[in-house]
């Protein structure tokens, strides 16, 4: 990646893995660790000032989302337009499109955030969890008769960092 993107903020700069895919109209600043296999699309911005922003291996942050001192895990996906401040976000969990996660919260792995939810400060969400509305009501992925699988699956982290390959002219 070309670093004109990447900016220090009081000596801190963005790290970001050699197989990552961050594209060249992102913007990172500050303490960011971009991961292995990860994918950064067009227009997100990662501001690592308060605290770092670390995205997981195979993680993927769609375009035009804010993470301002995140924590994503390992398999996160994050919609396009999401909001995360000050948010942990634990393993195989799904942010969906123009999501707001409020301050500190965290998302239990294998968790499903619908698009448009306002999780507002201080939630604490289960693993397997299935979280929407606004504000943010949170029901047992087991009751929902959602098949949490099969979502994960069409969002497979796997496929999206596939895909951020065969992008070359956005991640160039």
């Amino acid at each position: 990646m070309d670093d004109s993107r990447t900016y220090a903020f009081e000596g801190e700069r963005p790290t970001i893995d050699e197989s990552a895919r961050v594209s060249r109209d992102a913007i990172l600043v500050g303490d960011v660790t971009v991961d292995a296999d990860a994918s950064i699309w067009p227009g997100v911005v990662c501001r690592g000032d308060v605290g770092p922003v670390e995205i997981g291996r195979e993680t993927h942050v769609g375009d035009n989302a804010t993470l301002h001192a995140a924590q994503l895990d390992a398999e996160v996906m994050v919609g396009h337009g999401a909001i995360l401040n000050e948010t942990i976000v634990e393993t195989q969990a799904l942010v969906g499109f123009n999501a707001t996660i409020n301050t500190d919260v965290t998302i239990g792995s294998g968790s499903i955030v619908a698009a448009g939810t306002v999780v507002p400060d201080g939630y604490s969400i289960p693993p397997e969890s299935f979280v929407r509305g606004v504000p943010a009501d949170i029901t047992p992925l087991e009751k929902t008769g959602i098949d949490a699988a099969s979502i994960f699956e069409s969002y497979s982290s796997g496929e999206y960092t596939d895909l951020a390959q065969r992008h070359e002219e956005v991640f160039e």
